[in-house]
């Protein structure tokens, strides 16, 4: 079955179920309401080797806010319930990804600390109906729930779509080398001991 989590949460925005396994094979069934979103989280799904299952309702009559930012969080949630106490893995991951015209950084260290450094030049309001200002909103909400040092950064791009995809893309293989183990790791990576 392989490290996985599921995580529930229900406010008076959203109700939304994530099952999440880190030692998948890149299977998904997403429905958040929104296509291109559902579209991200099945490449980050694929491209990560993570099974996921979400399952989001939303109040979409307001706008795609709540529910982008609150699958954030219960994601955030379910990565960091999924990894356990750390011990063995690598903690640090990092992947630079070229997607057409697009070249994508991520650098993450799952050490329990939170911080997002994200940059990339979006250029339009929308991408389908996905708003891309929620992209940041977005990787926020996963950093601060999975406690985990973030950063994201376009070195090179036009196309909005492109950039957004490869975000998720360059995310999704810097999580997964990040959770990878390594027999040479003695607990967890850290000269404090813990994470």
């Amino acid at each position: 079955m392989g490290r996985s989590a599921s995580v529930s949460r229900k406010t008076g925005e959203t109700d939304i179920k994530i099952h999440l396994n880190i030692d998948g094979t890149g299977k998904a069934d997403v429905n958040t309401g929104i296509g291109f979103f559902d579209h991200m989280l099945d490449s980050f799904a694929r491209h990560g080797l993570f099974d996921l299952e979400v399952s989001v309702k939303g109040d979409l009559y307001v706008d795609s806010h709540h529910t982008i930012e609150d699958t954030g969080i219960v994601l955030g949630q379910a990565i960091k319930e999924a990894t356990g106490n750390k011990e063995g893995i690598k903690r640090f991951g990092e992947c630079i990804l070229p997607m057409d015209e697009v070249l994508m950084l991520c650098a993450l260290d799952l050490s329990g600390r939170p911080y997002l450094v994200f940059n990339a030049d979006l250029t339009v309001p929308r991408t389908g109906d996905f708003d891309t200002e929620m992209l940041h909103e977005f990787f926020y909400a996963i950093s601060y729930s999975a406690g985990m040092n973030l950063h994201i950064k376009m070195l090179d791009g036009v196309n909005n779509h492109h950039i957004i995809e490869a975000a998720f893309k360059a995310f999704a293989k810097a999580l997964d080398r990040a959770l990878e183990y390594d027999k040479r790791i003695a607990g967890v990576l850290s000269t404090k001991g813990s994470l």
